[in-house]
């Protein structure tokens, strides 16, 4: 006998599409003195909530808002390599806010933080869709979506696009 994992609603697509634009007017709250802002999405969802968020500050931000992927191996105990879609140089003296979908342990966000560590950056915030609370590294996001008490073993989905929504499996 199988057992079939059910997939509990968490946020509607609506519901989404509203925790993302709060994030992005908190974003541009906690901005004000800046003259451009990169988000750096963490690649996979994060890098979609990244690309949803540009499309709302560039609604309503007054400064260019640019939009960079992170590529690290989320299975890995180490990482060798982090590989930034941009020339880090680009950033120097920018802010920049880091976004990945879920928050978890805060790993994946420590070692994305990595090509940063070379440039001088004028500031480094974290964007999450989801934060489930589970820190062992010294991660906290800056701009939160939803805080969701989980178990370590819930597994949190977040679909983003045409349908999208967040569950609990």
């Amino acid at each position: 006998m199988t057992l079939v994992s059910e997939k509990t609603p968490v946020l509607s697509a609506t519901q989404v599409h509203q925790k993302i634009r709060r994030i992005a007017f908190e974003i541009l709250e906690s901005n004000f003195d800046v003259k451009e802002l990169t988000l750096v999405g963490i690649d996979g969802q994060g890098y979609v909530l990244a690309g949803l968020l540009q499309k709302e500050l560039k609604g309503i931000a007054p400064w260019p808002v640019s939009l960079a992927r992170v590529v690290v191996d989320k299975a890995a105990l180490t990482q060798p390599e982090v590989v930034l879609d941009v020339e880090v140089k680009t950033l120097k003296k920018k802010a920049i806010v880091l976004v990945d979908d879920v928050l978890n342990t805060g790993k994946t966000l420590a070692f994305a933080l990595r090509p940063f560590l070379s440039v001088e950056i004028k500031k480094i915030q974290v964007a999450v869709l989801v934060n489930r609370s589970h820190s062992q590294y010294p991660m906290q996001p800056t701009f939160t979506g939803f805080e969701l008490a989980t178990t370590l073993k819930d597994h949190v989905e977040v679909v983003l696009g045409k349908n999208s929504a967040v569950y609990l499996t």
